[in-house]
């Protein structure tokens, strides 16, 4: 009996390892949601408790306020968008159609000051311009990449928009029975760490809602800002580059690449006032909102390094698809700032933050 012992111990850690594995591979594909889920669900717990408290203790339909919420102010925007891209596709092809068909102005006079390359840059261009023919040979060659691009980037969309959906309906549970999953993650975290694991949770959960109300919170305000003041100066594609100024927004330096393109094409047009007020409008108003909202927000939290907001951004992006782009930087922020709470060492509660401390109460 006693030999046997080590073996029924080794069958026990190989049955559990296997079991570890096949839950592993069957929850892979919606790892991305699940993550995403477990941060928006975190950072809107406080909220929920007070939906919940007014709702005197209805659950379910506190956490059915909740999940609303979240699709109004997260997959509303792209549905939005999605609607109007159609008729942005059609109007920007007509567009690029007429050109082509008209042939490009004579090369103005600059063109030929250009050191080394102008008189080259001029003959060419000219060439272009006086043969249509060649211009629309010329372009074919970018029309099929370019269809590719696009192709590419619809499937990349429709499948974040997929994930976000299932990552709100799985919020819901979340949120739903949050107290009992709470009370398992209090237990386990007091047997593999102690009272230093509540700790470091509580800091991972106050950084989890202070970067995503940062940046995802900034990305939002600076998208609808920008499509509101495109709209206003009659861009009729004012929804989708909304859309592409969310998504630069946790980029340093995103949103004037389209606000300083958009103000340049107004300008080109002869519209001289609306590219000036196109100029204004992002640099006071939506820049405005990353230079002061954003830090204001993140410092409640965790103050995160420039070079991690850019790696989180990219490598989310790659790892994770175009939600990654906000999940990235907000792994990243939780990892950095459980780093800095294990490196400084055990504190006590008197030392904790008043932020640390509001969210403690809260939950």
């Amino acid at each position: 009996m006693k030999s046997s012992a080590p073996i029924d111990r080794t069958l026990t850690l190989v049955v559990l390892a296997l079991l570890i594995a096949g839950c592993f591979l069957v929850l892979q594909p919606f790892l991305t949601a699940i993550i995403w889920a477990a941060i928006l669900c975190a950072t809107l717990w406080p909220l929920y408790l007070h939906a919940r408290k007014r709702l005197k203790g209805r659950a379910g339909l506190a956490a059915t306020l909740i999940v609303l919420l979240m699709a109004v102010t997260v997959v509303a925007p792209f549905v939005i968008v999605g609607v109007t891209i159609a008729d942005n596709a059609e109007r920007v092809s007509e567009y690029v159609q007429e050109l082509i068909k008209a042939g490009p102005p004579p090369p103005p006079a600059w063109v030929h000051g250009l050191p080394i390359i102008g008189d080259w840059a001029a003959t060419t261009w000219g060439s272009f311009a006086h043969d249509t023919a060649r211009l629309m040979e010329a372009s074919r060659q970018f029309i099929d990449p370019a269809k590719k691009v696009l192709f590419a980037g619809g499937a990349t969309l429709l499948g974040g928009i997929l994930q976000l959906v299932l990552s709100i309906f799985i919020a819901f549970f979340f949120l739903r029975d949050g107290d009992a999953i709470v009370g398992r993650l209090h237990g386990a975290i007091e047997r593999i760490a102690g009272e230093r694991g509540h700790r470091l949770a509580l800091v991972a959960a106050t950084t989890v809602r202070g970067v995503v109300l940062g940046i995802l919170g900034t990305a939002l305000a600076q998208g609808v800002l920008m499509a509101i003041g495109l709209w206003i100066a009659g861009f009729k594609a004012a929804p989708l580059l909304g859309l592409a100024t969310f998504f630069l927004s946790p980029v340093p330096v995103g949103p004037p690449l389209i606000w300083i393109p958009a103000a340049l094409v107004l300008l080109s047009g002869g519209e001289t006032a609306w590219a000036i007020f196109i100029f204004a409008w992002g640099a006071l108003v939506v820049s405005s909102v990353d230079n002061f909202v954003k830090p204001m927000i993140i410092s409640r939290g965790s103050a995160l390094p420039f070079v991690l907001v850019l790696l989180g951004v990219l490598g989310g992006a790659v790892a994770f698809g175009f939600v990654g782009v906000f999940l990235g930087p907000v792994l990243l922020a939780v990892g950095y700032a459980l780093l800095k709470e294990w490196a400084v060492g055990a504190r006590s509660p008197a030392e904790a933050t008043p932020a640390a401390r509001r969210d403690s109460d809260a939950g």
